[in-house]
């Protein structure tokens, strides 16, 4: 019986060797060179067909593989019809529609279950900064300013607060948020309010303390602190509008997206004490940040890294081949994304 084939996009391997020795013994795999992995390049080997009918697409890492750009139509129409299945490194997809491979019965398979326990660490340390003014202390610490240190020193407390004390509202209860809860209510013991498009079961809600609400408003105007986990869809989720929701003086956390968030909004809010303090990972333009946010004592930011750790690397590259096994060998992917959208749920 012939073996599926695997397109590889991105560079080899560079972790699990043995799991990647078990993965070329079950499969066929190409890999285009780095030339053909530009977008021209690509969408014309494409339409020459060059690499055949191939089964799976493969992309063991986050930073390397993606010089085609965006997955777009344009793109994804170019793909032999016996594509089932993409497998990406990474926990978020805003560079691929996933609608669009659901529309050609293709199954997308993200990371985010490498990177939640890194993510959520990060996470922790971004909450605990809001609520204890940790950027302002950190920079009067670092400024060799007796002044600035003593005006943190006796300034900083008067509006820090005990997290325990506090209500956190999560925007996006899947694989991450649902670790972000977990870790806030072992180390924290805060109420947990969330809003997804899924509710999760009763006895995971229980397990962590959390109450599923309906609508972003209403979970908005109920919390001390915002953390936004939710993939980004194409839209911006937090604007003028939905700050203008949250409580006077509540907290805000980013470790999604930076396209979620309208910056101009948020320095406003930040600004006119709408939003007390404010953590993010990510940001709308990166690699260059919003410079009155950069220059906030009640912002900390970070350079992107809450998924950066090794062992995310690891996971990553691991889930991407075991996705492809997964599906193409015992028909049941185990991370997919867009299943639910994906007509019949499998081309297999």
């Amino acid at each position: 019986m012939a073996k599926y084939k695997v397109l590889h996009i991105g560079d080899p391997i560079k972790y699990n060797h043995d799991i990647y020795a078990r993965f070329a013994s079950e499969f066929d795999l190409i890999q285009p060179s780095a030339a053909e992995r530009e977008r021209d390049a690509f969408k014309q080997a494409l339409k020459e067909r060059r690499w055949g009918d191939f089964d799976a697409i493969f992309r063991p890492f986050w930073n390397t593989g993606g010089e085609m750009g965006r997955w777009d139509e344009e793109l994804i129409s170019l793909l032999p019809s016996s594509v089932k299945i993409v497998a990406s490194a990474g926990a978020g997809y805003d560079w691929a529609d996933v609608d669009v491979f659901a529309k050609y019965g293709i199954i997308y398979c993200n990371g985010a279950a490498a990177s939640s326990e890194s993510v959520a660490d990060i996470s922790l340390f971004l909450i605990l900064s809001v609520f204890r003014n940790l950027r302002w202390s950190h920079a009067a610490a670092h400024s060799l300013n007796p002044t600035q240190f003593l005006d943190a020193h006796t300034n900083s407390p008067l509006s820090a607060r005990n997290p325990s004390t506090q209500t956190l509202g999560i925007i996006g209860l899947g694989q991450i948020g649902y670790t972000i809860a977990r870790k806030v209510h072992a180390a924290f013991n805060m109420r947990i309010l969330y809003h997804d498009i899924i509710r999760k079961p009763t006895e995971l809600e229980k397990a962590v303390n959390a109450t599923y609400i309906p609508t972003l408003e209403e979970l908005l105007g109920s919390v001390d602190c915002v953390v936004v986990s939710t993939p980004f869809a194409g839209r911006t989720l937090m604007d003028r509008a939905t700050f203008g929701k949250m409580k006077r003086g509540a907290r805000f956390v980013n470790v999604a997206r930076g396209g979620l968030v309208d910056e101009e909004a948020l320095v406003e809010a930040v600004e006119s004490g709408q939003v007390s303090a404010v953590g993010m990972d990510v940001h709308a333009n990166e690699p260059y940040v919003h410079p009155r946010l950069a220059g906030n004592s009640r912002v900390m930011m970070l350079s992107h890294n809450a998924g950066g750790t090794v062992d995310t690397h690891v996971g990553f590259e691991r889930l991407a081949m075991e996705n492809i096994e997964g599906f193409l060998l015992r028909g049941e992917a185990l991370t997919p994304v867009n299943l639910h959208l994906v007509k019949g749920g499998s081309k297999l």
